[in-house]
C-alpha cells in the first residue's frame, strides 16, 4: 500500500479541492460525503480547514472534520485501503465518525439514516428572491432562527461569499406579505450538467407552515437549473419528517440511504 499525501487547506487554499469535488459529482445526486457546497458551507469559518489527498499529486479525496466526524469524498479510482490507513492517524479516539469513507474494523452507525433526495429540473412557481448584500442581515436572521445554537452572523456570510466557493452559492429568501424574512435556503453549483446541492434550508419558527420554506427550496433549484445543473440534491435525517415532507411536496425523491461508520466499541 502507498501512503498518500495529506495536505492541511486553509480556506484561500481550498480552490484545486473544490474543483476535484466538482469533477467527481454526478449528474443526479452526490457521491460520497462531501459535495463542494458542504466546503462552502464550512467555509464560512475564516479559520475552516479542508483536507486534499494526492497520489502522486494527483487529487484522491477532500474531506474535513465536522465535529467528531470525518466527510469525505473520494475519487473514483482512489485507493480506500490508504485513505482509510490514513484517516484513522487523523480521527483521535473522540472522533470516531467517517462520513463517505468506509473504514475496516469500523461498524455501520445503526441509530440514524440519512436519506440523500434529489430533484429533477422543471418548471417552478414561487415566490423566492436571490440574496443580495442588501439581503445578507435578514438571510442570517432566518437562519439564526430556524436552527438553535447556529453561530451564523452576517460576517460569517461575508467570509463564505469571498472565499474560493462563493461563486457556487446560490441564495433565495422568501418574505411574508409584510415583509419580514420568512425562509431561506443556499444552494450550490458544481458546474453544468452536474448535481447541485442544498445545504442548508430554513423557515423561521414564526412562519412555518405557509409554504415559505417550500418556495425558498425551489428558488434556489431553479436558480441552479439555470445555471446549468443536471439536478439538485438535498441530504437529511429519515427521522426528521417535517424535512422530508416539505422536500416530496417540492418533487424531491429518495435516491439511496447512508449510513456513517463508526469506531466499533472494544469489549
Amino acid at each position: 500500500m502507498i501512503p498518500l499525501a495529506r495536505h492541511r487547506l486553509t480556506p484561500a487554499e481550498t480552490g484545486p479541492a473544490l474543483h476535484a469535488l466538482s469533477e467527481w459529482t454526478p449528474a443526479n445526486a452526490p457521491g460520497g460525503g462531501l459535495h463542494p457546497g458542504d466546503v462552502g458551507w464550512h467555509l464560512r469559518s475564516d479559520d475552516a480547514t479542508v483536507f486534499l489527498w494526492t497520489d502522486e499529486a494527483v487529487p484522491a479525496a477532500v474531506g474535513f472534520l465536522d465535529g467528531p466526524v470525518l466527510r469525505v469524498t473520494t475519487a473514483p479510482d482512489a485507493d480506500l485501503g490508504a485513505l482509510a490507513a490514513d484517516a484513522e492517524e487523523l480521527l483521535q479516539p473522540g472522533n470516531d465518525w467517517s462520513d463517505g469513507l468506509p473504514i475496516p474494523g469500523w461498524e455501520p452507525e445503526q441509530k440514524e439514516t440519512w436519506l440523500v433526495m434529489s430533484w429533477t429540473p422543471q418548471p417552478v412557481s414561487t415566490r423566492a428572491e436571490p440574496v443580495g448584500e442588501a439581503d445578507a442581515a435578514d438571510r442570517v436572521l432566518v437562519q439564526r432562527s430556524a436552527f438553535t445554537g447556529s453561530t451564523f452572523t452576517v460576517e460569517r456570510w461575508h467570509t463564505m461569499k469571498q472565499s474560493p466557493a462563493g461563486p457556487l452559492a446560490m441564495e433565495t429568501l422568501v418574505r411574508t406579505p409584510a415583509g419580514e424574512p420568512a425562509a431561506a435556503a443556499t444552494g450550490w453549483f458544481a458546474g453544468a450538467g452536474r448535481c447541485g446541492l442544498l445545504e442548508p434550508v430554513g423557515t423561521h419558527p414564526d412562519h412555518r407552515g405557509h409554504g415559505y420554506g417550500r418556495d425558498a427550496v425551489l428558488g434556489a433549484c431553479a436558480a441552479l437549473a439555470h445555471r446549468g445543473a443536471g439536478a439538485v440534491a438535498v441530504a437529511t435525517p429519515s427521522t426528521n419528517e417535517a424535512a422530508v415532507a416539505l422536500y416530496r411536496s417540492a418533487g424531491f425523491t429518495v435516491v439511496r440511504e447512508n449510513r456513517d461508520w463508526v469506531r466499533a466499541r472494544r469489549p
